[in-house]
């Protein structure tokens, strides 16, 4: 192995490297579809794709306030979100006791039917190894925040090889999904991230 090969495969990703700033377009596309913390939702072969994301990972709120960022410089007239707002004071109260999954639904409208706002509630669970647990709670997508976002208690460890989540999502084609998140990729800085 010659050493710029060496070089890079020891490389430190770019959002360990590089101020969020600095992040190219593409840089920031792939963080909520393709990073440790992004990972493609599966379904039946026919299933369209879509990417999820653990927003409650240091690199993805980092990303978020970016893409963020770059939103507001964009479209400064943008007007406020409560439902958007109402997440983020939920967050600061709930970061240290849950995990929150974010999946975005091109359809809000899903969320107007109860029944299958109450089958979500009932049939989304986290699994680590053999165990199962319900989610705790969900913000539905709005203007101003097109994801939906699922909490869930922060009962992971590093010790865990994976945690995959087994979910009915309205809103989406298809929509009962599965998304796995390998725990040992989750870890930077010797912390895990999720």
């Amino acid at each position: 192995m010659n050493w710029l090969a060496l070089l890079l495969l020891f490389a430190a990703p770019f959002w360990e490297s590089k101020a969020p700033a600095d992040w190219s377009e593409a840089e920031l596309v792939q963080m909520f579809t393709d990073c440790p913390w992004a990972q493609p939702l599966t379904g039946p072969a026919n299933a369209p794709g879509v990417a999820a994301y653990l927003a409650t990972a240091g690199p993805m709120e980092i990303a978020e306030r970016e893409r963020d960022r770059r939103y507001k410089r964009k479209r400064p007239q943008a007007a406020p979100d409560l439902l958007a707002e109402e997440y983020r004071v939920w967050l600061e109260d709930n970061r240290a006791t849950h995990i929150v999954l974010a999946i975005p639904i091109q359809d809000a409208r899903a969320f107007t039917d109860g029944q299958d706002t109450q089958r979500m509630e009932d049939e989304s669970v986290m699994r680590l190894g053999r165990k199962k647990i319900k989610m705790t709670g969900h913000f539905p997508p709005s203007p101003g925040d097109p994801y939906l976002r699922l909490a869930f208690p922060r009962e992971a460890t590093a010790s865990e090889k994976t945690i995959t989540f087994e979910l009915y999502l309205p809103g989406i084609a298809i929509p009962f999904r599965t998304v796995e998140f390998r725990v040992k990729d989750m870890v930077v800085k010797g912390k895990l991230e999720m």
